[in-house]
C-alpha cells in the first residue's frame, strides 16, 4: 500500500469518526406550550351509574334470595334447614356426650372407692341414666339370679360367667345405639349438602345463558346476578356440610373411646364376678 493510498484511509477513518455522534444525536423535541386543560368525560346518553354501595347492596344476601329463581330459593331454604338441624344435633351432642363422661368418672370413682356390690347395686338399681350403671346394674342382676336357689353347683358356673357376660354386651350395644342415634343425619348433611349446593349452582349458571340469550346482550350487568346467586346457593351447601363432617368425625371418635371403656370396664367387672362365682361355688 503506497503513503498516499494511507493517507486517504485515515482520513476517511477520521471523518466517520467524527461525524458518527452527530447522526447518533436524538431528534430535536417540538416546542412545548402551556399544558392542555383536560376534562372528564360523559357518560353516553342514557347510561347511569349506580353508586357503590347500592351495587353492594344488590349483591348482599337478601336481595340476592329475593331475586332468585323458584328452584334456586328451594335449594337455598333446604341447605338452611340442614344447616339448622345439623347445628342442633351438634349442640345436643356436645352436651350428652359431656354429660355421659362426667357422669362416667362419679361411677368409676363411686365402685373403686370400696363400697360393696350390694350397696352400688341398691344406689343406682333406681336411676341407672348412664350406660356404666346401666351394664354394672345388668350384670349384678344375672348374677344375684345364680344364687336364687342357694350357692351353684361348679358345673354351672361355666354358663352363669356366660350369661353375665352376655347381659352386659347386650346393654353395652342397647346404649351404644342410643348414643350414636342421629349421627347418621349428621352424615348425610355433610355428604349431601354439597351436591344440593352444586345443582343450585348449575340451575343459576343456566338461568344467566338464558337472560344473555334472551337479551342478546353479554355485559356483565346481564351475568353477574345470575352467576352470583349461583355462587351463594354453593356457599350454603359447604356452610352445611363443613360443620356437619367435622363433629361428626369428632362424635365417632369421643363414641368410639367412650365403647372403649364400657368394654374394659365389663371384662374387669366380669372378673370381679367370676372371681367371687368360683369362691362361692367352691364352699
Amino acid at each position: 500500500m503506497t503513503l498516499r493510498q494511507v493517507a486517504a484511509a485515515a482520513v476517511a477513518i477520521l471523518t466517520l469518526a467524527f461525524t458518527a455522534p452527530v447522526f447518533a444525536q436524538a431528534p430535536i423535541a417540538a416546542p412545548v406550550g402551556a399544558p392542555a386543560q383536560s376534562q372528564a368525560l360523559d357518560a353516553p346518553p342514557g347510561a347511569t351509574s349506580a353508586p357503590a354501595s347500592d351495587v353492594s347492596a344488590s349483591f348482599s344476601i337478601i336481595p340476592m334470595f329475593l331475586r332468585a329463581d323458584i328452584i334456586v330459593k328451594a335449594v337455598m331454604i333446604l341447605l338452611l334447614a340442614a344447616s339448622l338441624w345439623s347445628w342442633t344435633i351438634i349442640f345436643n351432642k356436645l352436651m350428652v356426650l359431656s354429660n355421659l363422661k362426667r357422669k362416667a368418672r362419679r361411677f368409676d370413682k363411686l365402685f373403686w372407692s370400696g363400697q360393696s356390690l350390694d350397696e352400688l347395686y341398691q344406689q343406682f338399681a333406681s336411676h341407672n341414666d348412664h350406660p356404666l350403671a346401666a351394664m354394672f346394674i345388668a350384670g349384678l342382676r344375672e348374677w344375684r339370679r345364680a344364687f336364687e336357689g342357694g350357692n351353684p353347683r361348679e358345673s354351672a358356673l361355666p354358663g352363669i360367667k356366660e350369661r353375665i357376660d352376655k347381659a352386659m354386651s347386650v346393654t353395652i350395644l342397647r346404649e351404644t345405639d342410643g348414643i350414636e342415634r342421629q349421627l347418621g343425619v349428621l352424615a348425610t348433611i355433610g355428604s349431601v349438602s354439597p351436591f344440593v349446593g352444586l345443582f343450585g349452582t348449575v340451575w343459576g349458571i343456566m338461568n344467566s345463558f338464558a337472560a344473555i340469550a334472551a337479551r342478546h346482550d353479554t355485559t356483565l350487568a346481564v351475568v353477574a346476578p345470575g352467576i352470583a346467586e349461583a355462587l351463594f346457593a354453593t356457599a350454603m351447601g359447604l356452610l352445611a356440610a363443613i360443620p356437619a363432617v367435622i363433629f361428626y368425625n369428632r362424635f365417632v371418635a369421643d363414641i368410639g373411646r367412650y365403647v372403649n371403656q364400657l368394654d374394659a370396664f365389663a371384662d374387669e367387672f366380669s372378673a370381679i364376678l367370676s372371681r367371687q362365682l368360683d369362691e362361692k361355688a367352691g364352699r
